[in-house]
């Protein structure tokens, strides 16, 4: 097991820290500003927290839709209160066994607890690079995020829907920096890097 309740945490504060003159700025996510993002991690903690109590129903069944993702106007109070369902359901020994279902795939129950705080772990970052704020991983989340993104060979086939190619970082690099890479994230993404970009 594997507690997801600091990141789930973390994440929250984040979220709840962004001002409504943020919810348009780009994120290291193409096509995906703040807003989509966070509309995004509103999905996802609903399906991880439903794949960690079994449920086999449309919020587990469903592939992600970009195109679908909408942020309600209440998000201020749903997130909080998601985020920690979310850590709760996998607070529990019987989530991490047996097999379960999220976005449309059916994995073993431990491979989607990893998913689900890798993708903690990363939207946390997109979010705090794209709204300048700080962000410090826990250590323990860390790891294993880092085991995970390592096990994924640089191919393509392997990558497709899970992570773009690896981004090559410095010699130096922080351990976060390195797992970003290794996630195909460009540690080094700023918003106005982006902008020229494009």
């Amino acid at each position: 097991m594997i507690d997801l309740t600091p990141q789930a945490t973390l994440v929250s504060e984040l979220i709840l820290g962004i001002s409504d003159d943020r919810l348009g700025d780009p994120t290291p996510c193409e096509a995906m500003p703040v807003r989509l993002l966070v509309a995004h991690i509103l999905g996802l903690a609903v399906a991880f927290r439903d794949a960690a109590q079994k449920i086999d129903g449309p919020t587990t069944s469903t592939p992600p839709d970009p195109a679908g993702l909408a942020l309600p106007d209440d998000w201020r109070e749903q997130i909080p209160l998601r985020l920690t369902e979310l850590a709760d359901a996998w607070d529990n020994q019987a989530a991490w066994q047996g097999t379960t279902q999220a976005g449309g795939l059916t994995m073993p129950a431990g491979d989607a607890g990893l998913v689900a705080l890798d993708e903690l772990v990363l939207h946390g970052w997109d979010l705090a690079v794209a709204t300048s704020r700080p962000y410090a991983v826990e250590p323990a989340a860390l790891d294993a995020v880092e085991q995970f993104v390592s096990a994924v060979p640089d191919d393509p086939d392997a990558r497709a829907g899970l992570f773009g190619p690896v981004v090559a970082v410095d010699a130096d690099a922080s351990r976060l920096d390195r797992v970003l890479g290794l996630a195909g994230r460009d540690p080094r993404w700023t918003a106005s890097r982006s902008r020229r970009a494009t």
